[in-house]
């Protein structure tokens, strides 16, 4: 019998990409800015915010995880209408420290508890401390990413975990 995908499959991870801040400008005086998402050979974007260096999306890209050793690769364009799409900067980041603590396997803790914190260092592109949360029952991830390869930006995500039944799980 051929291994199904829900075999390898540990669970769903949902990126929600919150917002830019102080993004490169790419056109005359501002951007049309959209993120691309990257894990594996899955790829997801948003939409595209017009005129806008501080754009808020606040949208859900869901990524099938099977190993959790695999970087989220996260790259904001400027879109364009006849030229190829700019870059503004990339960003990447773990996803094993939220898989690590999902799996303590935390129950009734109170709202808003910090598990962990993950520290920026020279080999992420955290802005800040990342906080692994307990909020309304799950466990969520606060990331604020620092845009490489541009002179500015950051793009605030939050992850959350979704478990899906019949998949391997954590």
């Amino acid at each position: 019998m051929k291994p199904s995908m829900m075999d390898s499959l540990l669970g769903l991870l949902r990126i929600r990409v919150k917002r830019g801040v102080n993004l490169a400008v790419r056109d005359l005086n501002s951007s049309d800015p959209y993120v691309v998402v990257k894990m594996g050979k899955q790829k997801l974007k948003t939409r595209v915010i017009y005129n806008d260096v501080n754009p808020e999306w606040n949208e859900d890209l869901t990524l099938s995880v099977t190993d959790p050793n695999l970087k989220v690769f996260l790259t904001v364009y400027d879109h364009d209408t006849f030229t190829k799409d700019d870059k503004m900067g990339d960003a990447e980041f773990e996803i094993k420290p939220y898989i690590n603590a999902l799996t303590m396997h935390l129950q009734d803790l109170p709202y808003g508890t910090i598990v962990t914190t993950v520290q920026p260092s020279r080999d992420n592109c955290l802005a800040e401390g990342s906080r692994i949360i307990w909020s309304d029952g799950k466990l969520v991830q606060e990331i604020v990413l620092r845009l490489k390869h541009v002179e500015c930006g950051e793009v605030e995500v939050q992850l959350q975990w979704i478990d899906l039944p019949g998949s391997k799980g954590l």
